[in-house]
């Protein structure tokens, strides 16, 4: 099976960072792990962020010890924006992408990628709305294959312990939830700097929480009401918001109302321990659950580094008992699980619509995407309340 990554930023390369990302290390460890991979296709618009990527790339197979045969585009020096459509036109099939571009870009390479018949995952959110959303799920269909937003908190213990409890009743029927969510200033003021405007950090971050509700609960949101402040980054020339929270209504499957309150930002101090701040808090008529996502048990500090709570859980190299330095956590999980799906449904084993009742398929992913899109109508009136129309995928 051929791979086209489109996009070689941060998540997927660790581009700007010491790391890795996400994405690649992923990838290493499906191939290590006997994933049927011919060739990585390596797609982005600029041959300058591009060679920056397949350097990351290289370096990495030579600490993991997995040799894998890549392409990186574009390879000429000018930027080419475009360069997917024609890179998905030359891969032969089988095939399959992972769409790692900024937010309101998701439905134009998604669409191409779809069109180009080939199953997707694309990172969160699905789309900034449920019109583009459903286009895409309908798409998909046409051309009968699997498309999934890659919700990696669904691989969380700690956020699958909480669904088990939700599950089994042992909670009650629930009443509130809670969450904190942020990211350091670098996120927006760096990182993203290039594409800031053109999202908020309830799309870009908040929408993890919204989709972990839809999880855990099998819950269908109901309104919601959004405020937002304007400061920090508002004093850097970025038209974007430092900060959002939002009151979510929800009703479960049996008829029972209950509340998320989701307070999240992205200007956390560059000093901060970690660079997620991420709490929940669930509570039901006979229980409680609360999840500090961000303090793991794990410190560190030395004479070269600050102090730090690194997530042991997400994605991080470990040394194995045969001294081999793999990537393990729930971010590799995510991306592994579809591989594994595209070559389930590749060697006739499963179909697309085997996997919509336990992955966060592009339908299952449109009810995030609905609340999402109403949050920011009630940032743009006023903070009022917004009825979230049901979405059927």
């Amino acid at each position: 099976m051929n791979l086209v990554v489109i996009g070689t930023g941060m998540y997927v390369s660790g581009r700007g960072t010491d790391g890795f990302g996400t994405i690649l290390p992923a990838i290493v460890e499906w191939k290590r792990n006997g994933g049927a991979l011919e060739k990585v296709f390596l797609v982005g618009s600029s041959r300058q962020r591009g060679s920056e990527s397949e350097k990351k790339f290289l370096a990495l197979q030579a600490r993991a010890g997995v040799e894998i045969d890549f392409r990186s585009f574009p390879n000429k020096s000018e930027n080419n924006p475009e360069c997917y459509i024609q890179v998905l036109g030359d891969v032969s099939k089988p095939a399959c992408s992972i769409v790692a571009v900024p937010d309101h870009l998701h439905y134009r390479v998604t669409k191409a990628c779809l069109a180009a018949g080939h199953h997707t995952l694309v990172v969160k959110p699905l789309t900034p709305t449920v019109t583009e959303g459903k286009k895409l799920i309908d798409l998909a269909k046409a051309n009968q294959l699997y498309g999934a937003v890659e919700f990696h908190k669904r691989w969380d213990r700690q956020i699958r312990i909480l669904r088990d409890e939700i599950q089994s009743g042992n909670l009650g029927v629930p009443l509130y939830t809670w969450t904190e969510y942020s990211q350091r200033k670098s996120i927006p003021a760096q990182a993203f700097q290039r594409w800031v405007e053109k999202t908020n950090i309830l799309q870009y971050l908040g929408v993890h929480y919204i989709d972990v509700v839809r999880f855990a609960t099998g819950a269908s949101p109901v309104r919601v009401l959004s405020i937002g402040q304007n400061s920090w980054l508002k004093g850097k020339g970025i038209d974007a918001l430092d900060a959002i929270q939002c009151l979510i209504e929800w009703v479960t499957p049996q008829g029972a109302l209950f509340s998320q309150t989701l307070l999240v930002n992205w200007v956390d101090p560059e000093n901060s321990s970690a660079m997620s701040d991420q709490k929940i808090k669930f509570v039901g008529t006979c229980g409680r659950y609360e999840g500090d996502q961000k303090e793991r048990g794990v410190r560190l500090l030395s004479d070269q580094h600050h102090f730090e709570e690194p997530n042991p859980d997400f994605c991080r190299p470990y040394q194995s008992l045969n001294g081999e330095l793999r990537w393990e956590g729930y971010g590799i999980d995510s991306i592994v699980s579809f591989l594994d799906d595209v070559s389930k449904i590749l060697s006739g084993k499963r179909r697309p619509l085997d996997f919509e009742a336990s992955r966060p398929t592009f339908s299952e992913a449109l009810v995030s995407t609905a609340v999402v899109e109403a949050a920011n109508r009630s940032l743009e009136n006023a903070n009022v309340w917004q009825e979230i129309p049901i979405v059927e995928g």
